[in-house]
């Protein structure tokens, strides 16, 4: 299952690395005709958990503060379907810094059932912009501290 998606190497200490979670309920809206997640809806889902990441590690106060130069910009995005999602069910949303560069990070993300099982995983590319030259602002060594101990946490923080 996981084998086919050419972001993941070895998908066992793939799964493992993540630390962070947010729970999300599938909103009959979501859903299309059969019942089923719309193949949409997991990108939402995936800004929803990476911003609850950023505010876990202190970004987000200090990007959406009035004098704060920098913010975060979406580069690119992807996700692979493993398993169907259905109308109430309750979805975990891992997030992990996969690589972190001099402005940008690549993110992973796995969600997951309640049985634990893998529905959709994805990857993004996430950049820090200098709002005033909208070009790539370089990470600080604290927040590239942080985003490497991310993964190194021993418990999982979820909502």
């Amino acid at each position: 299952m996981l084998n086919r998606v050419n972001y993941i190497d070895e998908p066992e200490s793939w799964k493992e690395a993540f630390s962070f979670s947010h729970s999300i309920k599938v909103r009959f809206s979501e859903t299309d005709m059969f019942g089923h997640l719309n193949n949409t809806v997991p990108f939402t889902y995936f800004e929803e958990a990476r911003i609850e990441f950023f505010k876990f590690l202190g970004f987000m106060q200090d990007w959406v503060h009035p004098d704060s130069g920098e913010i975060p910009v979406v580069a690119d995005l992807q996700c692979d379907f493993i398993q169907q999602v259905f109308f109430g069910q309750t979805i975990q949303v891992h997030v992990k810094p996969e690589s972190i560069g001099n402005s940008s990070m690549d993110l992973h993300y796995m969600g997951t059932n309640e049985d634990g099982c893998i529905c959709f995983v994805g990857r993004g590319t996430i950049v820090q912009m200098s709002k005033k030259t909208g070009k790539g602002a370089p990470w600080t060594e604290d927040m590239k501290e942080r985003m490497a101990n991310a993964g190194k946490r021993s418990n999982c923080y979820s909502f």
